[in-house]
């Protein structure tokens, strides 16, 4: 399905450009942190930050701090949570450029690191997500040539097209053609399923048998013969 690679490639995309941000993100903290200076602040506040899609409520702290200089600075941390990572009253440890110390952070994971990590694990979600499809994809095209080329075949009888509901894309289930066959070897019936289509192929099913193509060293392996089902046009 060329939709489900171009989306594979997509989230492939889009994850290495979040891996990407989130080491730029990394590499620029650590050179905050190697050449901020240091102070004892204090929580004054508590900001609510309420998110209205997400129906949350999360406490952003309002700290104040002197300067080795001995200005008073007032600054919001960028970093909110629920519960309120600090208590007002709370004394912490402040962090602060040397040439802006406005440009100031409360030294702990959260206000340094939090972000990066998250934009880290998207990227590392997206990526996964987009490299398993695609190597899923890989796959079954390899498996599908290798079995037309050597596969042992079988005449199964056709059963009918269902949805699979194991498998949802762009919320959607695609079908998928049923077959049965019985084992003349060990007199068990099998159960064969094609590969996902999406369109319902069941006008185009004339035939009462379909051809099946077993993995001559691994039986379990197979791949029905389809060929005779036109293409999607995509485009």
């Amino acid at each position: 399905m060329k939709k489900l690679r171009t989306f594979s490639i997509v989230f492939l995309i889009v994850g290495g450009m979040l891996l990407l941000g989130a080491l730029g993100w990394w590499n620029h903290t650590r050179k905050f942190v190697a050449t901020a200076q240091a102070a004892q602040g204090r929580v004054v506040e508590l900001i609510e930050v309420r998110n209205k899609e997400k129906d949350s409520l999360t406490y952003k702290p309002v700290v104040t701090y002197k300067t080795a200089g001995g200005h008073k600075i007032t600054f919001q941390s960028s970093f909110s949570s629920n519960p309120a990572p600090y208590a007002v009253g709370d004394v912490v440890q402040v962090l602060y450029a040397t040439g802006d110390p406005y440009d100031a952070r409360i030294d702990g994971y959260g206000s340094l690191w939090a972000g990066p990590t998250i934009i880290a694990v998207l990227g590392t979600v997206f990526s996964a997500v987009g490299g398993g499809m695609l190597l899923v994809n890989q796959s079954g095209r390899r498996k599908k040539k290798y079995l037309m080329a050597y596969g042992t075949a079988i005449d199964t009888d056709f059963q009918g097209v269902e949805r699979n509901t194991a498998f949802e894309f762009n919320k959607k289930n695609p079908w998928r053609i049923a077959t049965q066959w019985l084992d003349p070897n060990t007199n068990k019936l099998r159960v064969f399923y094609s590969e996902n289509f999406w369109f319902d192929p069941t006008r185009f099913v004339t035939r009462k048998q379909i051809n099946v193509l077993l993995d001559p060293r691994n039986p379990k392996r197979y791949h029905m013969d389809l060929s005779f089902l036109p293409e999607l046009d995509e485009g």
